[in-house]
């Protein structure tokens, strides 16, 4: 069957590094797979933030505000059970989604392995939970035995 015609020996399958070798002639560099500690980093967006000092800290602030913004929008008193009407349902809804939306955009940064990233993530994380979700800040002038967590939106 060699000698048919119309056919054509298959082309070779690419290589599987052929992605990152690419990347290395487009970027100069290939992506960081490890943890490091550095300002000249991608995160999120292809050239964000640069080489820029001032824009990597925009983006840790950015990083750091978007943690406890989901954190606070997981202990909202929009995402507990209340009324059951269809408008209820549909902000609730929609908190939900934006939630997990910065949640996947927060893991997506951190997937860059930079190091000042990752803090940045954890520290929000960590004082939404203290401001929004720990007994830190409860009213504690009420004498509520219950162990529910409180909110404050």
């Amino acid at each position: 069957m060699n000698g048919m015609s119309g056919s054509s020996p298959a082309a070779p399958a690419p290589s599987p590094s052929a992605f990152f070798q690419h990347r290395r002639h487009h970027h100069g560099g290939m992506m960081h797979m490890t943890f490091f500690w550095g300002t000249h980093t991608e995160v999120l967006f292809d050239g964000w933030p640069g080489t820029s000092l001032t824009m990597y800290w925009v983006c840790l602030a950015s990083i750091f505000v978007f943690s406890a913004l989901s954190e606070w929008m997981s202990r909202c008193g929009v995402m507990k059970t209340g009324s059951a009407s269809f408008g209820a349902g549909l902000i609730q809804t929609v908190v939900y989604t934006v939630r997990a939306g910065l949640s996947y955009l927060i893991m997506l940064a951190v997937m860059s392995f930079n190091g000042g990233v990752f803090l940045a993530a954890m520290a929000g994380f960590g004082l939404g939970f203290m401001v929004f979700g720990s007994r830190s800040f409860k009213d504690t002038g009420s004498n509520n035995n219950h162990t529910e967590v409180q909110s404050h939106c």
